[in-house]
């Protein structure tokens, strides 16, 4: 039965290929937009440091950190501290795309800083995630040894059936994320234009950076939709074996 469960998953794996190929897309998508507009600067002469800080202040949430971090485009927030990172090539950087990704990760911070359910509910949710990706699997092929024993049955289905549910809670975190990351973007662009951080035509080059990482998101959302059909199919095809 194990064997039989991870052959089958392994077989399966051709379900992902279009969700591979849409992160490719995705990937690319970025790397173009992000290494052309990190070659404009923009005309207000902001660093992404120094404008984080002061669209945090304006926002009200003044008491959120900067921090420079190592790598490339590996800026994020942190809501459980409250601390931004800017990566290197941003965190002192007056580029284009540099400013759209140091204030996309500002909108996170005032999303925290407003309780944004969406946002509140994903930090929520995330140990529980983690906890279910473990588990799932072995919940399943549990459940799927339990059907074979007289007396077990229903419990046998109950455990596959949390373990679906364990196994489907990465969708769910990957479907949730998707509005938080589009509304934090959709913050970013209306306070680069308030501020005049970016003029008109500057914003359309920072909207393109940000649309490219929104395809990232759609991607991880698609890939995770698609791991969970590849996981009812194999579960499926065992229990019509039995």
């Amino acid at each position: 039965m194990i064997f039989d469960f991870y052959f089958l998953y392994w077989i399966s794996g051709i379900i992902l290929i279009p969700g591979m190929i849409l992160a490719i897309f995705a990937q690319i998508k970025v790397s173009s937009a992000y290494k052309k507009y990190s070659k404009t600067s923009a005309k207000s002469g902001w660093i992404a440091r120094e404008m984080s800080e002061m669209l945090l202040e304006r926002a009200g949430a003044g008491g959120v950190r900067v921090y420079k971090t190592g790598g490339s485009l590996t800026d994020y927030y942190n809501p459980s501290d409250k601390t931004l990172h800017l990566s290197e090539t941003v965190h002192d950087s007056s580029s284009i795309a540099a400013l759209a990704v140091s204030a996309h990760e500002v909108g996170h911070a005032i999303q925290d800083n407003e309780h944004y359910a969406p946002l509140k509910f994903r930090k929520v949710i995330v140990p529980i995630v983690n906890l279910g990706s473990r588990l799932a699997i072995p919940l399943a092929i549990i459940g799927l040894i339990l059907t074979f024993f007289e007396g077990f049955g229903e419990f046998g289905e109950f455990i596959l059936f949390i373990g679906i549910i364990a196994y489907s809670l990465t969708f769910v975190f990957a479907l949730i994320t998707l509005p938080v990351e589009i509304n934090a973007s959709n913050r970013a662009k209306r306070l680069l234009l308030q501020t005049n951080v970016l003029d008109e035509k500057e914003i359309r080059g920072a909207s393109k950076v940000l649309s490219a990482a929104a395809w990232t998101y759609v991607a991880s959302m698609i890939i995770s939709l698609l791991y969970l059909l590849r996981f009812i199919l194999v579960i499926s095809s065992l229990r019509r074996r039995d």
